[in-house]
């Protein structure tokens, strides 16, 4: 069964041994696509992010992270109440706000 198979033979030469150098080159590289498509980007949302929980105020009109939009009748330090309907507060952590809304808004869904 052999002869249709033709046997393998690994070549001879020597393989190239990567100098040190281009791998430093190769690591930076590595390190510097890192920095530029996943830590910069993610530290501006979190710095946008922050911003935008720091300028919250009574009567801004917000969407927080499970969908809800109302409006901030009250802010404390960690958490704020939201009207979500005449008559219904819900306490919201600050850090679940997603958006601030234009005024009139609510009123426009």
């Amino acid at each position: 069964m052999s002869f249709f198979i033709s046997p393998a033979f690994a070549e001879g030469g020597a393989a190239a041994d990567p100098s040190a150098m281009s791998q430093i080159f190769l690591l930076v590289g590595f390190v510097v696509i890192f920095y530029f498509m996943l830590w910069r980007p993610q530290s501006k949302r979190a710095k946008e992010h922050r911003e935008l929980v720091a300028g919250i105020s009574k009567g801004d009109e917000v969407v927080v992270g499970g969908g809800l939009v109302g409006r901030i009748t009250k802010v404390a330090d960690e958490f704020v109440v939201m009207e979500i309907a005449e008559g219904t507060e819900v306490n919201v952590q600050k850090a679940s706000v997603v958006a601030v809304l234009p005024k009139g808004t609510i009123k426009s869904i």
